[in-house]
Order: C-alpha cells, then sequence, then structure tokens
C-alpha cells in the first residue's frame, strides 16, 4: 500500500470508503467534513492505494496541545493485510513531527473491534469523558 495526501479527486472513492466501513453516519456529512479538513491540516488527511484504488484513510489534526485521529478506515477487502497499522504509523510520524505530545482519538463505545486494534498498536482506554457541543448544523457527533 502507497501512502500518500488526499486529493480533492480522491473525494468520492474515500467517501464510499467511509461508507462500506461504518464511518458515515446522518448527522455528519462526509462532504462539508472533507472541506471542513482541507482549510487545517490538509497535510494530515492521508489515503492508501493498493494498485491504483484507495483502500485506506486517515483524517488526523494537530490542536497544538494534543493530536487527533479520525476517520481511520481500511476497505473490509484488505482488512487484516496490516494497512491500518501501517497508516497509523504514518500519520503518527507526521504529527509528532509538528511537536505534538499525545494523540487522542475516540471511537463508539460499541465498535469493540476498533478498541482492540488500537490498544494493539499502543493506545490505552482513559477513563476521561468526552463531551461535546455542536456550535453549528452538520457539526457533528459520534
Amino acid at each position: 500500500m502507497k501512502i500518500r495526501a488526499f486529493e480533492i479527486e480522491d473525494q468520492n472513492a474515500v467517501i464510499e470508503l467511509w461508507k462500506a466501513c461504518g464511518l458515515v453516519v446522518p448527522w455528519n456529512d462526509p462532504v462539508k467534513d472533507i472541506a471542513r479538513k482541507l482549510k487545517v491540516d490538509a497535510d494530515l488527511f492521508l489515503v492508501g492505494e493498493s494498485n491504483r484504488e484507495i483502500v485506506a484513510s486517515v483524517m488526523a489534526g494537530y490542536d497544538g496541545h494534543r493530536g487527533w485521529i479520525n476517520y481511520l478506515a481500511v476497505s473490509p477487502q484488505h482488512q487484516r493485510k496490516g494497512y491500518a497499522r501501517k497508516i497509523m504509523q504514518f500519520v503518527e510520524h507526521r504529527i509528532e513531527l509538528k511537536g505534538c505530545p499525545k494523540i487522542n482519538l475516540m471511537i463508539r463505545a460499541t465498535n469493540r473491534e476498533a478498541a482492540e486494534f488500537y490498544q494493539a498498536i499502543g493506545y490505552d482506554i482513559e477513563t476521561s469523558i468526552g463531551l461535546a457541543r455542536t456550535l453549528h448544523e452538520g457539526g457533528g457527533y459520534l
């Protein structure tokens, strides 16, 4: 798998990937999420390609205090090949180069498989409580 920065021509394929992985929910508009991401830390929005097909993605950010991971996805047909680990290592390195000391992420409490994956690559479950406030329509939440 080759990892590279997201390009706008990738949008439809990435959204289809997210849908195949169950990441698109009614309260998050993926087109708006992509547009917002491209305005901030666009270099932390990555895709993985295999045979010219987008098979993985990750959208990350760094706010000056913590790094964040969103939209990690690997095509169901390409899972269990190490692609998620590979793209995570790549984006973690990019975040670390920005001076980030710690990366956080949130997953749905029902997504046990994701929790197991993240724990296997060194992430710990913390006892924090996540809170959110939607500032405008389409702001989304988990």
